[in-house]
């Protein structure tokens, strides 16, 4: 996934309300852009840091920019929760994820369980369909270690019992977290920061709910979704 037009490198003022972010640009000026994450993103929000934000070049939004990419510790760091769903797409069309690999339908955002969508539906020739809920990771802690959640994701829970529900209707489900940073080699639940979305994972997994984390290639041009790592839940 290349980034078109080329982003607009700044440095983070604030990060606040959840969705708004001011950044300062290379002549000194300060402006509020859209941030696309409703995660605390914890870590990723130091003043000063590097920053780059993406035009929308589109006169009639409320925000014209965008807050995309951060550098910490030296590594880029995709923020944009809008982004993993596009970039497991490709992954998946491309062959990167062998384990989601062989099927002839793709559909996404597929209405299921109570009132939720999932985000890519994946259906074999012989009508079997697999269930794919993607999650975006940029949250490191430890070396080499990416965790997920940042924060308490009830919605998160919610959708792990409703694709182990689909697993005991006799589906196959997935969840993919995709890693938008490449500092680190595994990937682990974030236990203490949501127990709840810890035990829900478990009771999911015991029903029979894969998991799988692939870890992203960043930088200023692009982002692209290249390699599976270990899981270690």
């Amino acid at each position: 996934m290349k980034f078109s037009p080329p982003l607009i490198e700044a440095r983070l003022v604030r990060r606040y309300k959840r969705f708004l972010a001011d950044v300062e640009l290379s002549d000194g000026e300060v402006i509020t852009v859209h941030c696309a994450n409703p995660g605390s993103m914890l870590g990723l929000t130091e003043p000063g840091i590097r920053t780059w934000i993406s035009d929308s070049q589109n006169p009639k939004r409320k925000l014209q920019y965008s807050l995309e990419l951060v550098e910490v510790d030296g590594a880029m760091v995709g923020v944009n929760t809008n982004l993993p769903n596009r970039l497991a797409l490709e992954a998946i069309e491309d062959g990167r994820i062998p384990e989601l690999s062989g099927y002839t339908k793709l559909k996404t955002e597929v209405k299921y369980g109570n009132n939720s969508r999932i985000d890519i539906l994946l259906e074999s020739a012989s009508g079997k369909q697999t269930f794919v809920e993607v999650k975006n990771v940029h949250f490191r802690r430890n070396p080499n270690v990416f965790e997920f959640p940042d924060s308490v994701t009830a919605r998160g829970a919610k959708h792990l019992d409703e694709m182990a529900n689909e697993v005991s209707a006799g589906n196959r489900a997935a969840m993919l977290y995709v890693v938008q940073r490449s500092d680190g080699d595994s990937f682990k639940l974030a236990r203490d920061l949501d127990p709840n979305y810890a035990a829900a994972f478990d009771r999911a997994e015991k029903i029979g709910v894969e998991a799988y984390a692939i870890r992203c290639n960043v930088s200023a041009d692009g982002i692209d979704a290249v390699d599976l790592i270990k899981v270690d839940e």
